[in-house]
């Protein structure tokens, strides 16, 4: 979700809004991560959510808790059990991410994350 801004100047609206164009293709894939973050009234908190898609550059996540635009999250995906093979790391390292959009869809809280290092 990495973007270039640009401003929307359509007829008859006043108001400059960015857009953001994509620069990476999205794979419709739900990745169990861990949340972390601070809640908009302030209270940090860790949930374990979904991605609804993701690309090198960002993901779309479902969340329960309110989160602001512009602000910092970290996910984390869990790690299976160290049993399962030796060629997997005991734990990944944490993506930072920046909250660029949000949206209701009944009770379900959608967000759209920049993450601030594309993945490799």
């Amino acid at each position: 979700m990495n973007s270039d801004l640009k401003l929307n100047r359509s007829v008859g609206s006043p108001n400059l809004e960015p857009v953001y164009s994509r620069n990476a293709s999205r794979i419709r894939l739900q990745v169990p991560v861990f949340l972390r973050g601070t809640d908009a009234a302030g209270v940090d908190f860790i949930e374990l959510t979904r991605t609804l898609n993701i690309s090198a550059r960002g993901a779309c996540i479902t969340c329960s808790h309110h989160l602001r635009v512009n602000q910092i999250v970290h996910l984390t995906i869990p790690a299976p059990a160290p049993a399962s093979s030796s060629m997997v790391p005991s734990e990944t390292p944490p993506i930072t991410a920046k909250v660029r959009r949000q949206q209701d869809l009944g009770d379900l809280r959608v967000f759209g994350l920049e993450f601030l290092r594309p993945l490799e």
